[in-house]
């Protein structure tokens, strides 16, 4: 309702009625964007926490084992498995292959082999529906990035959680539907998880690391709610005025739901991020308080947290473009991702188990992924580069055949040679699990209905990952 006094403001400051009854129609008659929509289908994910390794792991020591590459170890490959193929700093044939630098081992009753650099991560094996044929274009980290997020390398595309948002809204509006966490500053900068030409109001929202994932939560000392409330009202029907004159502006309609949500999260938000209630056994399952493991380990206990209360999308990121990231492989390939798997492999296998203890676990698709892989063949002396050619990923959760391998390299981990699977396939079957036909959901920009895959997407990789037969 308009109170006398903010009546008495709007006609003093030359608003008038007919203005000011036009905001109040503009605020009935405009729909809750994050309101929980229906899905295209019967969904087995509620919620999505995706894993993103910053900076390419190197598949060939992590995921797909080569004993071939191991037996050619020092020496050049065949001209025949490396033509047509290049990096900027190793000639494909001339530079020597690199056996990997961990052994594997089968693990689970699925006997999935997996490196000893991820020792947690492998006691989950027979819930990991693991995907070891991806493959690429893009050689730089921020293309590569977008293309895997945006399903485009240029920047300004919406990202995966965008569009899962846009097409679901949330289950919580008192919690934001799309949340991130970083290591800090990335190579593919806010763009990795933008809105771009989707409302302002589907872009991820940025937690920080450490304790305190929200700043400002509490309201100033001296300031009741009551007043907190009006000003936030005056400030609404100020912007809505602002609104009505310039129609369609995402920018500022965002801006007006983050007014509210932030005001709304002031009650529900500390009791979300505050890890402390969390038993002293939580905490050591995921390394908290270990110097390692602390950090990441914080940011895969409040993803659980956050898809507990209602949370659409949370996108974890692990390292950073200052160093400190898998990218570290250039030069150190084993100082590198020994240190990045003792930060993330615990926190992982600690998130797979207490979703599963919490019974969270069908309802969460947890994606693991990175944006390329690392070269079989050695650069320098103890390094890889870039490898877009192949690389791996895997799923877990939301009733994914677990235990199961897709997909192939040949022996040296250069290319898929059986069931490639595209960026648009990992998209196109994610948003399914969702229950959304990624083909339905489309939004009109530039004269056409855009959608996250393009003209790309599914087929025999989404039916083999859900067990359609």
């Amino acid at each position: 309702m308009w109170t006398k006094s903010r009546r008495e403001f709007l006609r003093t400051a030359g608003m008038g009625f007919g203005a000011a009854a036009a905001c109040s129609l503009l605020e009935a008659a405009t729909p809750n964007p994050l309101a929980s929509k229906p899905p295209h289908e019967s969904p087995r994910a509620k919620s999505v926490i995706c894993l993103f390794m910053h900076g390419g792991v190197s598949h060939v020591d992590t995921w797909d084992p080569k004993p071939e590459l191991a037996r050619l170890s020092g020496n050049t490959l065949p001209a025949s498995f490396v033509k047509g193929l290049k990096t900027s700093r190793i000639d494909f044939t001339k530079a020597l292959a690199r056996g990997a630098a961990w052994d594997f081992q089968r693990y689970g009753q699925s006997g999935t082999e997996i490196s000893t650099l991820f020792p947690e991560i492998a006691r989950h094996a027979d819930e990991l529906f693991l995907v070891r044929s991806c493959h690429g274009d893009a050689f730089d980290h921020a293309p590569a990035m977008y293309s895997l997020s945006t399903g485009s390398q240029f920047p300004g595309k919406p990202c995966l959680g965008s569009w899962a948002v846009y097409g679901l809204g949330t289950e919580n509006q008192d919690l934001p539907a799309f949340v991130v966490m970083t290591d800090g500053a990335m190579k593919c900068g806010p763009q990795g998880y933008g809105a771009g030409y989707l409302p302002a109001v589907y872009q991820g929202t940025v937690f920080r690391a450490g304790q305190y994932p929200v700043l400002d939560l509490a309201t100033p000392e001296g300031v009741p709610a009551s007043a907190q409330r009006t000003t936030l009202d005056f400030i609404n029907e100020m912007d809505r005025r602002h609104l009505a004159s310039r129609p369609g502006d995402s920018d500022l309609e965002a801006r007006l739901a983050s007014y509210e949500l932030a005001f709304r999260m002031q009650a529900t938000a500390p009791e979300a991020v505050d890890i402390g209630k969390e038993t002293p056994a939580t905490k050591r399952l995921y390394g908290i308080g270990e110097p390692m493991t602390d950090d990441f380990g914080r940011k895969c206990l409040l993803a659980r947290r956050l898809v507990e209360r209602g949370v659409r999308f949370v996108q974890l990121y692990s390292g950073t473009h200052l160093g400190d990231d898998w990218d570290g492989a250039h030069s150190d390939l084993i100082g590198s991702h020994t240190k990045m798997a003792s930060k993330t492999d615990k926190p992982v296998a600690a998130l797979l188990t207490d979703l599963k203890a919490r019974g969270l676990f069908d309802s969460t698709l947890v994606l693991w992924c990175s944006e390329f892989g690392r070269t079989p063949l050695a650069e320098g002396r103890n390094g890889r580069d870039h490898h877009p050619y192949a690389f791996s990923v895997w799923f877990a959760g939301a009733g994914v055949r677990g235990g199961r391998v897709y997909g192939a390299t040949d022996e040296f981990g250069l290319r898929p040679v059986h069931n490639p699977v595209l960026n648009h396939d990992i998209n196109a079957t994610l948003l399914r699990l969702l229950g959304l036909d990624h083909t339905k959901l489309t939004y009109f920009h530039q004269g056409r209905d855009q959608r996250l895959t393009d003209v790309h997407g599914e087929g025999e990789f989404t039916r083999q990952l859900l067990g359609v037969v």
